[in-house]
């Protein structure tokens, strides 16, 4: 009897260097839940071409894993081979790469609406807001609740601990005092 399977095959990732770039080839199941292959081209964190592929027609077939598999191999080896061959060499020149944090200018967001073929939305209208007062967290705004104000001690700083519950007492002798009663009042 034939095992179908239902979580996804383990995929495959290679780097592979290219004129001088390292690229990365990521292959990926989605499972049966959601049949389908994909694989990225990624290019110093972008992503540089995919491709997708559904088997949901071949859900009931035999030895299912393997034929999955078979299908990441050879979409896997197509995505290297494109590389290779210069398939994708002209994309990398059209395509913006950002470091972490940064965001694209308004001229480059043009520019890429405009590649891509999608109409320009009219530049929204600025509305100004009031300042909104940051949240703060509950011991900060009970210690800004206090009526009575914290008190200096004897280096001149403000402070909200205990300080007139210490002593000059080592731990031994607060310890045997109060054992001993003498800490009742």
């Amino acid at each position: 009897m034939t095992k179908t399977f239902e979580k996804a095959v383990t995929g495959f990732n290679h780097n592979i260097k290219h004129k001088g770039k390292v690229y990365h080839v990521q292959t990926e199941d989605s499972g049966v839940n959601n049949p389908h292959i994909i694989t990225h081209l990624f290019v110093g964190g972008n992503i540089l071409a995919s491709k997708k592929t559904s088997y949901s027609d071949i859900l009931n077939a035999e030895s299912l894993a393997e034929v999955v598999r078979e299908l990441m191999e050879e979409q896997h080896k197509e995505m290297l081979r494109n590389l290779i061959n210069g398939v994708y060499d002209n994309y990398e020149s059209a395509v913006r790469s950002y470091q972490p944090g940064q965001l694209a200018s308004e001229a480059d967001q043009a520019q890429a609406k405009l590649q891509a073929g999608q109409p320009m939305a009219p530049k929204p209208v600025v509305v100004p807001v009031a300042p909104v007062a940051p949240l703060l967290p509950p011991e900060v705004a009970a210690a800004r609740a206090l009526k009575e104000k914290p008190k200096i001690n004897e280096v001149g700083v403000e402070t909200l601990f205990g300080e007139d519950l210490i002593s000059e007492k080592s731990l031994d002798e607060v310890i045997l005092s109060y054992l001993a009663g003498e800490g009742e009042q």
